[in-house]
């Protein structure tokens, strides 16, 4: 297979380069809403369509459309802030490194979609160049440390661009090499409660990593596997820019469930935490200037 000569030799040719270029100079989003909307004309008459929507609203628990008026609320707060923040940034990249949970993956697109920047998980990317995730399983079977190299090749790859929002996975932060890439942007840990991600492998909203790929199926081994993995990579994650932890949201927003947190709430966090980095690197850059 082609890729296993790529990444054994790790040339300096790239692996990933061409068609990861060709996507973003093409424009590919994965969580693209900038495509062209089709303005329909209404079947109805407008008298019609307000008196439907009064009844809509009277038959909504006032519940459901607090929430949807939170959610709006909160959605254009995001962009507001990113806008803000946005000229500090210049297109630096963010790295969001942790254990891959749907919180890690869906405020990742939301934060790129909020700061018009391209998002990327490197573990799919990785994927992809095997052939697929039963083919980088078997690759991991056959040569582990190519299947790394390759890891590596790819966070290369993607460090070396500007305006990405990358999901790194759990072999970014587990060699030197690696953790030397991010550094070429702005790395920030999603720290979620396994209990929470282990409930989004069951209920299959997630899946792991080929590298990472877990071997047992009831709810205990799951929670003992996920310890291994987070113990593994903790040091990694200990070294991000910032941390941003679930556990610390839901407490300062006053909830009394971890699962009351959204992706939005996460997302809002890590602008905050971006905001901190770029003001005290404003600072740090002043403070150099000469006299």
């Amino acid at each position: 297979m082609a890729i296993i000569q790529a990444t054994s030799s790790c040339s300096s040719r790239s692996l990933i380069h061409p068609p990861l270029r060709h996507r973003i100079s093409a424009g590919v989003h994965v969580n693209s809403r900038f495509s062209p909307i089709l303005f329909l004309k209404p079947k109805f008459p407008q008298r019609a369509a307000a008196a439907a929507t009064r009844a809509l609203l009277e038959n909504s628990t006032s519940d459901s459309v607090a929430t949807k008026v939170v959610e709006r609320d909160l959605s254009l707060a995001i962009k507001n802030r990113a806008s803000e923040i946005s000229p500090d940034l210049r297109g630096t990249s963010i790295f969001l490194v942790g254990i891959n949970s749907s919180y890690k993956s869906s405020l990742g697109q939301i934060l790129a979609d909020s700061l018009r920047y391209y998002y990327f998980d490197s573990d799919s990317l990785v994927e992809e160049v095997a052939g697929g995730k039963s083919e980088a399983i078997s690759y991991i079977e056959r040569d582990e440390d190519g299947y790394l190299a390759s890891e590596t090749e790819v966070l290369k790859q993607l460090s070396s661009m500007g305006r990405l929002v990358v999901c790194a996975g759990n072999g970014a932060v587990k060699s030197t090499t690696n953790l030397a890439l991010l550094r070429h942007g702005i790395s920030i840990w999603i720290d979620v409660p396994l209990d929470l991600v282990a409930k989004d492998l069951e209920e299959d909203r997630i899946q792991l990593s080929a590298s990472d790929t877990l071997i047992c199926k009831s709810s205990s081994e799951i929670l003992d596997q996920l310890a291994a993995l987070y113990n593994s990579g903790r040091s990694g994650y200990s070294t991000a820019d910032a941390t941003i932890s679930l556990q610390k949201v839901a407490s300062q927003l006053g909830y009394d469930e971890l699962d009351a947190v959204t992706p939005e709430d996460m997302c809002m966090e890590v602008l905050k935490e971006i905001e901190k980095l770029m003001r005290v690197k404003k600072m740090m850059e002043e403070a150099a200037r000469p006299f």
